[in-house]
């Protein structure tokens, strides 16, 4: 059964509620104090650092893309490359991203399809029986099944994070 508890939360927060909501989805809805980093999210969550889905928005060539990553990882922007045929990836000036998808850096959450963006993941994200990430906001996270992610969103599949590196 989805449970969110909330009743006010930022446009962007909402929409991804009516969403998991929509479709029958079971989430969990946090709500703690601001955070900066992954490492930060992860303690106030009480979750795995490996369980947080870090999205990132990208330039792949032409296009503005979100690759998902697990949040104890770094993006493998060769990797990425070999598996897509793009053939240079960079990411987006902090500046732009809350203009493009309406949260700030830190708080995108790993659904492009909400921005109208292609979302590449990480198989490990997929992976797993529980993922986290904030939710248009950095006081905002959303807990739920990585598989049920998968269904939902639909995310290209690869290995596109350093395998044993740090955040």
């Amino acid at each position: 059964m989805p449970q969110s508890g909330m009743s006010t939360e930022p446009t962007l927060t909402r929409r991804i509620l009516d969403m998991l909501e929509a479709r029958g989805v079971y989430h969990r809805v946090l709500r703690h104090p601001p955070v900066r980093t992954s490492e930060e999210a992860s303690r106030l969550r009480g979750t795995a650092l490996e369980a947080g889905a870090k999205a990132l928005v990208c330039h792949a060539d032409q296009r503005i893309v979100l690759i998902v990553v697990p949040a104890d990882r770094r993006l493998d922007g060769r990797a990425f490359k070999q598996q897509t045929g793009v053939r240079n990836v960079r990411m987006v000036d902090a500046g732009e991203i809350e203009a493009l998808v309406g949260a700030p850096v830190g708080a995108v959450p790993p659904f492009g399809s909400l921005f109208g963006l292609t979302t590449y993941a990480d198989r490990a994200v997929v992976a797993r029986a529980e993922i986290a990430f904030n939710a248009g906001a950095r006081d905002l996270s959303i807990v739920m099944d990585g598989r049920d992610y998968q269904k939902l969103e639909a995310p290209v599949l690869g290995d596109f994070a350093e395998r044993g590196a740090a955040p």
